[in-house]
């Protein structure tokens, strides 16, 4: 399976559209891969807090139509990153988009844990209430977004619900790059699972972002990492490992906690 994990640097001088444009234009570029990936909120910047509202659109609004679009003449799957999506009943959320190499919507997922410490994301977006799995002719994706990575039970609720392959789209911010790459090589191996984590590259809103998108396989070896620019990861993996490394060092079955009520004595 060979995968594209697309690393955007958002530059507050580009507009919206601007951008729009031009990561269509790349995910054309990856006609031939069988998976493509976007970062979190790269039409606004995920610390521009003051965009959220202004740039919001709803679900099909036009990030959707270009995307869709864009999956479609590339003939990929497409896990295009995340959108401040303005639900007409309710507040804005933090919503990624999967598309079908046909360009049809093949799920969306609202993020659940936002970000902020009672400011910024966590009370300018709800907050979404479910696990979100998308099945791939190869393998069965778990999504997530960004501050998830720091929750592993939404990751073992995805290996519960068939996740093979665990995709992060994030705008982490460079001043804990540490914990970007430590999390992710632990949200791997806990999981036997291997892991897409595609974040933004600059600085927008004056943070400066993370970059060092990252591919992990089951066993927590890193296969690929971008540096801090903006870059086209592009990587090969078997997602038939997944399996194998389940059955070779079978964890997973030893859980105790959260499978069934514990035992009165």
């Amino acid at each position: 399976m060979r995968a594209s994990v697309i690393q955007i640097a958002v530059n507050p001088d580009e507009s919206v559209q601007a951008r729009r444009t031009r990561v269509a234009a790349t995910v054309r570029e990856q006609a031939g891969a069988d998976l493509v990936v976007l970062p979190e909120l790269w039409t606004t910047g995920a610390f521009a807090y003051e965009e959220f509202a202004r740039e919001a659109e709803p679900l099909e609004g036009p990030t959707y139509e270009a995307m869709a679009k864009a999956a479609s003449d590339a003939g990929v799957w497409l896990h295009a990153g995340s959108i401040p999506e303005r639900d007409p009943d309710g507040p804005l959320y933090n919503t990624s988009l999967v598309f079908s190499p046909a360009g049809d919507l093949a799920a969306a997922y609202r993020k659940i844990h936002r970000f902020g410490f009672d400011k910024g994301e966590a009370v300018l977006m709800g907050a979404g209430a479910e696990l979100v799995t998308v099945r791939l002719p190869e393998t069965t994706l778990g999504l997530s977004t960004c501050y998830d990575l720091r929750f592993p039970e939404l990751y073992r609720g995805l290996v519960d619900a068939g996740a093979e392959t665990l995709v992060v789209s994030a705008g982490w911010p460079e001043r804990r790059r540490s914990h970007w790459t430590l999390l992710a090589q632990a949200r791997a191996v806990e999981n036997q699972s291997f892991l897409l984590a595609c974040a933004t590259a600059g600085t927008h809103a004056g943070v400066p972002q993370a970059g060092h998108s990252i591919v992990v396989d089951p066993w927590g070896e890193v296969l690929a990492q971008a540096g801090a620019g903006e870059e086209v990861l592009t990587v090969e993996f078997d997602p038939g490992k997944v399996a194998e490394t389940r059955e070779l060092f079978p964890a997973l079955k030893d859980r105790m906690l959260g499978l069934q009520p514990p035992r009165r004595p």
